[in-house]
């Protein structure tokens, strides 16, 4: 609903803006559709909506209020500023009409602010006082009570944390999935637990507490009068991942052609050489510790699949078909993975999930170590950091692991979109590499 509302906002805008220039062409020129308003329109839209997603004014907590139509109206007039510096500079005043520009301004900043009190109203009954999803969880601690919070009794969920139990973690990110902002009431000895639970969970989340310093809270806050200590937070916010959303579909779908026919080659000669399905298909962790379906293409004898993911793969590995060999060693059983990309449950960057059986000396990941649940704060994605620094191939000691989850956790902390793109230029570099079997 909330996204519908945004969506309803960018209409409202264009709608009010429209209507503006529409009435300044009638006025001057008796036709409302005239070509002079129409141009004008055509030019300041994308500016004033670029200026406006920027200021922030299409967040639901801006949309809520009927002030922000204060903020559309200054993005509005800094949209008119940038025009007219067009206009001067390129010597095209006499292609537009005063008249227009200036009745059209004029009646926009007037229907703008209408527009968006009349949203708020809607706004106002739709989610009542509060357009953020609250979740309380409850753990054996009583919770206090607020109109429009979610309370969620984690015994009668079976949300009870427990960092070695995937299948729990998958359980939590599904019922935090819309979720604004998660707060959770326990035990004073079970909030370590929960902070690690929530820091891969992709949601802003913070613990009941008053006396707590050592969880590495990222600050204060308030719920209904108590003091809270927020011990996560999604690493990007909405504007960013649109912006990584949309590079991921503009390669996935840019590749598409050239991948496909090199795709049907690889499924006939896996298809000659062994006996079995052409794709391999596996549980892996992702976004929010919420467990995904990940294919490539099969590379192993199909009496010798490791579904769990418990044995990483060896060098001279037995397992390994003649056709997986060359597929493994240049990367082009991952080609699946575009499918992933494309239905939004993996990223072109970001740490490579794992099998819920990965291990390493005879450990599981997590219990190497628990900072392995933070990295899931973001998408999984086919190249990451780590990658394209050389951590590839068998998974064997326990430093292997952590030597990825550093990489990981520093993509984490430091992300921009032209790093993303750096990451991508690197990775052509090790698509064949000497660890990659």
């Amino acid at each position: 609903m909330r996204r519908y509302v945004r969506v309803a906002a960018v209409l409202f805008d264009i709608i009010a803006i429209l209507a503006a220039f529409a009435c300044a062409s009638l006025i001057r020129f008796g036709d409302p559709l005239h070509e002079q308003g129409l141009n004008m329109v055509w030019v300041i839209l994308p500016i004033y909506l670029t200026i406006a997603a920027n200021n922030r004014t299409y967040r639901i907590a801006a949309v809520a209020r009927a002030r922000s139509g204060g903020s559309a109206g200054l993005a509005f007039l800094i949209a008119l500023s940038a025009v007219g510096l067009v206009v001067f500079f390129l010597k095209v005043s006499t292609d537009f009409s005063r008249a227009v520009f200036g009745i059209g301004a004029a009646f926009a900043l007037t229907f703008i602010p209408l527009a968006r009190i009349a949203l708020a109203n809607v706004v106002g009954r739709l989610f009542g006082a509060s357009t953020l999803c609250e979740v309380v969880l409850e753990d054996a601690v009583r919770a206090p009570s607020r109109q429009g919070a979610v309370l969620l009794n984690v015994e009668r969920h079976g949300l009870a944390p427990s960092l070695d139990d995937p299948a729990m973690l998958d359980r939590l990110g599904r019922f935090l999935v819309n979720a604004d902002r998660v707060i959770v009431a326990c035990p004073a000895e079970r909030r370590s637990l929960w902070a690690m639970a929530l820091k891969g969970a992709d949601v802003n989340a913070e613990v009941f507490a008053t006396d707590l310093d050592e969880l590495g809270a990222l600050g204060l806050s308030k719920f209904d009068g108590c003091s809270t200590l927020v011990v996560a937070a999604g690493p990007l916010g909405v504007a960013d991942r649109v912006v990584k959303r949309g590079l991921d579909l503009t390669l996935a779908i840019a590749l598409l052609p050239f991948a496909l026919p090199l795709m049907v080659v690889v499924a006939l000669a896996i298809r000659l050489d062994s006996r079995g399905p052409i794709l391999f298909s596996q549980q892996r962790v992702g976004l929010g510790n919420r467990q995904f379906k990940l294919y490539k293409f099969r590379s192993m004898y199909v009496d010798r699949l490791d579904r769990a993911g418990r044995r990483s793969t060896g060098r001279d590995d037995d397992r390994i078909t003649r056709v997986g060999r060359f597929i493994r060693r240049t990367s082009l059983d991952e080609l699946p993975q575009l499918f992933n990309v494309l239905s939004g449950a993996m990223s072109v960057v970001g740490p490579r999930p794992h099998a819920l059986g990965s291990q390493a000396e005879n450990q599981y990941f997590w219990d190497i170590d628990l900072g392995y649940w933070h990295r899931h704060a973001v998408k999984p994605g086919l190249t990451g950091l780590a990658q394209v620094r050389g951590y590839r191939g068998a998974t064997e000691k326990a430093d292997d692991l952590r030597n990825r989850l550093q990489a990981d956790l520093e993509y984490l902390a430091g992300w921009t979109i032209w790093r993303d793109i750096r990451i991508i230029g690197a990775t052509f570099r090790v698509l064949v590499h000497r660890n990659a079997f």
